[in-house]
């Protein structure tokens, strides 16, 4: 009987741990790219690790990270990825992208993907390396000191920016050092 209780125990202990693990799996997911090819998350992170980053027009904060997102697209190159998933938006993402020269993959339709990873306000971002596994969120990253204030939107995300892109920076790091030793 002890036997068979210690079997129990450990296959419950097995089963925690698994789900444990396959919590950090990013889902799968597939949407039409703005030039209406099918993107595939499965597929996009075979080459390179991928940054998901969810964003709207009207996000000032989106609107402050994509600079230094673009920075880190020329910093890394082919390296990685960067799809940027438009959500709860009415506006041009493929215009606003295009507009302003920046290097991503535009999602445009990506609600439903953003409801995959429970993503419900702007900006969203997720770093997924070449084993599909979920590296960074920035849900994460905790605020830093003297960035609650009653400051406006527009400059409280041109403060949070550069950190943002230095915590996506240190996560990259780690992601492309473990699948180049």
């Amino acid at each position: 009987m002890k036997h068979l209780s210690f079997i129990i125990v450990l296959l419950g202990l097995l089963a925690v741990n698994a789900s444990v693990l396959s919590a950090d799996l990013a889902p799968n997911w597939s949407l039409k790219s703005a030039e209406g090819a099918e993107v595939r998350l499965s597929e996009e992170v075979q080459e390179q690790p991928v940054i998901l980053f969810f964003w709207a027009t009207w996000c000032p904060y989106c609107k402050a990270l994509m600079p230094h997102l673009q920075s880190i697209r020329l910093e890394y190159g082919d390296k990685i990825k960067i799809l940027a998933i438009n959500i709860k938006d009415d506006g041009d993402p493929v215009g606003f992208v295009n507009g302003a020269g920046y290097d991503f993959t535009v999602l445009p339709d990506g609600d439903d993907v953003a409801d995959l990873y429970q993503i419900f306000g702007t900006p969203g971002l997720i770093v997924v390396d070449s084993d599909g596994q979920i590296r960074f969120d920035l849900r994460d990253v905790p605020r830093p000191p003297n960035t609650d204030d009653k400051s406006d939107h527009k400059t409280k995300a041109a403060l949070l920016a550069p950190y943002w892109a230095a915590q996506i920076r240190l996560s990259l790091d780690s992601v492309i050092d473990a699948t180049n030793p």
